[in-house]
């Protein structure tokens, strides 16, 4: 399976696709099959799995039912260089390019790509930007830096650019989990216009009509995990307003 193919394949073609965003920690099996139902029946594209804080030693079990279960393809989403498992189709080889921890940028990579090198795992090169969304996240203060201000469209459209020229496959804008504001679809449109990569947009999209207008600034891939968590019928929402737009 070559995923990136296919985003690039459908990039190409305008269409949209939706991910569901999965915290091992956050789910029994029983949920956790409950969800993979209803994200089958909506036709969700890709399973993103992990957190930025694991402690329930929870992932491999996680991607065993959601493989077991599911045909949809299961992207490694790492909060940290422990969150690898060959179970995986793919992984988001994340370097937080919006933040100036050297450990985050190039670090943990290191660590982690003597063991990806010798798995059958699909890697993503992926610069993950984190954008303000109005109050602190698990992600800000687990990575240690600053998000890049709500209104600065300039400063993430020059550090997509700058990602995208150092060759980073994908751009993943993040809100941040349970982010207060989404990201501006100004910001997303002026970030679209800036590079020719695929466009990941995450955080604070709790409806079908937001998927749809982020889908109109440019993204290529809507990502939801928090929302789904508080009312799992939002996976057959802001599915159908993906695949429908």
């Amino acid at each position: 399976m070559d995923i990136y193919k296919i985003i690039l394949q459908n990039k190409k073609a305008n269409k949209k696709s939706f991910a569901l965003l999965i915290d091992p920690d956050k789910q029994d099996k029983t949920q956790l099959l409950t969800i993979i139902e209803k994200a089958e029946k909506a036709n969700t594209d890709y399973f993103f799995v992990g957190g930025s804080l694991l402690t329930n030693d929870s992932l491999n079990s996680c991607l065993s039912t959601l493989k077991e279960n599911s045909d949809i393809s299961v992207v490694l989403f790492p909060g940290d260089a422990m969150q690898v498992n060959d179970k995986a189709d793919g992984i988001l080889f994340l370097s937080l390019i919006s933040g100036r921890n050297a450990d985050m940028l190039i670090g943990k990579q290191v660590v982690t790509a003597p063991i990806l090198k010798q798995s059958s795992v699909e890697v993503l090169s992926t610069g993950y930007m984190l954008i303000d969304s109005g109050r602190p996240t698990t992600v800000s203060y687990m990575s240690n830096t600053t998000p890049i201000p709500y209104e600065k469209n300039a400063v993430a459209a020059c550090t997509a650019m700058a990602g995208e020229m150092l060759g980073l496959k994908l751009i993943f804008m993040d809100g941040g989990s349970g982010a207060l504001n989404p990201i501006s679809e100004k910001m997303i449109a002026t970030v679209s216009k800036s590079v020719d990569v695929p466009l990941i947009i995450g955080g604070g999209i709790s409806s079908g009509e937001k998927a749809i207008a982020n889908c109109k600034a440019g993204a290529d891939i809507i990502v939801v995990g928090n929302a789904i968590e508080k009312d799992e019928n939002l996976i057959s929402e802001i599915a159908n307003a993906v695949h429908n737009y």
